[in-house]
C-alpha cells in the first residue's frame, strides 16, 4: 500500500511541474511577441485632423470597432482579441502611452491603408466612419 502512494505521489508530483512548466512557458511566449516593424505614417497625413466630432461620432465608432477590431485589438482597445494569439505580432494597444502619442491622422492612415495582419479599410468603410472608429479609440485612452 505504500509503495501505491508513493507511485501516486510521484507522478501527482510529475504532472503538476509540467502544468506550472507549462503554463509559465506560455505566459512568457505570448508576452514575447514582437510588436512589428515600425509603420511611420507620411508627414501630411500624420498632419490631418478628424472632420467628425463629438458623442454621435465616438458612438457609431464605437460599433463600427466592435465589428470590425474587437477581434484583434479587444473589447477595451489593449491589443488582447480572440484573434491576437494567432497573429505574429501583438496588435496595438490603444490604451498605452505610445498610442496616445499617435495623431487622429496617422491612425486614420494606417485604418486606411493597412498592413499585414491588419486588413485596409478603405474599402470596407467609408471615410466618415474610418474617422468614427478612430474618434472612439482615441477616446480609449
Amino acid at each position: 500500500m505504500k509503495s501505491n502512494c508513493l507511485n501516486l505521489r510521484t507522478i501527482f508530483m510529475a504532472a503538476f511541474a509540467v502544468t506550472v512548466s507549462f503554463c509559465l512557458t506560455t505566459d512568457a511566449t505570448a508576452q514575447a511577441k514582437p510588436k512589428g516593424k515600425p509603420w511611420p505614417a507620411p508627414a501630411d497625413a500624420i498632419a490631418k485632423k478628424s472632420p467628425v466630432k463629438g458623442a454621435d461620432a465616438i458612438k457609431e465608432g464605437k460599433e463600427l470597432y466592435a465589428q470590425h477590431c474587437k477581434s484583434c485589438h479587444g473589447a477595451k482597445g489593449q491589443g488582447d482579441g480572440a484573434k491576437a494569439d494567432k497573429l505574429d505580432i501583438t496588435p496595438g494597444d490603444f490604451t498605452s502611452a505610445e498610442s496616445a502619442k499617435v495623431s487622429e491622422g496617422e491612425m486614420y492612415w494606417k485604418t486606411t491603408q493597412g498592413r499585414k495582419p491588419m486588413p485596409a479599410f478603405k474599402d470596407k468603410l467609408t471615410d466618415n466612419e474610418r474617422w468614427s472608429v478612430i474618434m472612439y479609440v482615441k477616446s480609449l485612452k
